[in-house]
């Protein structure tokens, strides 16, 4: 089953899904690049693991209050020691491993680092977690090095990395920084019922870049990942809310579709 979107499917960033649409997202990346680049280079995926919190129902572990001390291998029968419990009772927050994905492009002779692709994650756009200032210390280094680095952002919430100049306001962006422009960027604005746009991804001179069809990479994650049996359309896409345009737009597209 496709998408009923045409471009970027706003259900795909509930926080359930993510995790699973980036990961294989970075690897159908990976895929598409390997079969245009070799075998003069290559595409591989590079992870980072980062800890993100989760919310739990509370849960009862039946424990005695009272500890009784075994009688002693002597035969005495030692009194009773009563333990009591502590006086209150919490939960610390519980942290599972969350891992980050990107796609380097490499000299196949060398392994020289050619290209990075970054794939925006909500912990990259959260401020003050540990994955938004490792984030930005990564691309700052990127950038002040010879390597091309592209930003495909594909999630409506949380704060973007900063720009010097102003752009058109869009839900999801790609920002592509090639290393012999900067501190020009080239920047696509995507809104909701944008087509994905093929991207040029930079190799080397003299080597012409490499279309990447975000489209088609979207498109073919989807179907893989069967998400048309996982998301219920007749509910309201996840956070942030939709504008009133992209509101009409989105339910007359599922009503087209027959989806709602």
């Amino acid at each position: 089953m496709p998408s009923p979107f045409p471009g970027m499917d706003p259900y795909l960033e509930r926080p359930d899904l993510w995790p699973d649409f980036h990961s294989d997202l970075a690897s159908e990346i990976r895929a598409r690049l390997n079969q245009r680049i070799t075998p003069r280079y290559f595409a591989r995926l590079s992870v980072s693991v980062t800890y993100e919190v989760v919310e739990i129902g509370e849960t009862h572990i039946v424990r005695p209050d009272v500890s009784v001390h075994r009688p002693s291998s002597s035969g005495e029968s030692p009194a009773p020691v009563a333990i009591p419990p502590a006086p209150v009772k919490s939960r610390i927050p519980l942290e599972v491993p969350l891992r980050l994905y990107s796609v380097e492009i490499r000299k196949a002779d060398t392994e020289q680092l050619v290209t990075v692709i970054e794939i925006l994650s909500p912990v990259n756009k959260r401020a003050g977690h540990e994955a938004h200032q490792e984030y930005r210390r990564k691309r700052r280094d990127l950038l002040r090095s010879s390597v091309h680095r592209m930003e495909i952002d594909l999630l409506r919430g949380g704060e973007r990395p900063p720009l010097e100049d102003p752009v058109p306001p869009a839900p999801y962006y790609v920002v592509l920084s090639r290393a012999d422009r900067r501190p020009t960027v080239e920047v696509w604005p995507i809104l909701l019922w944008d087509p994905l746009p093929v991207l040029p991804v930079p190799l080397l001179e003299p080597d012409p870049d490499a279309p990447l069809d975000l489209g088609a990479v979207v498109a073919a994650v989807y179907e893989r990942g069967a998400y048309g049996v996982q998301i219920d359309y007749r509910q309201p896409p996840p956070p942030p809310p939709l504008s009133e345009a992209e509101q009409a737009w989105l339910e007359a597209q599922l009503r087209q579709q027959g989806l709602r």
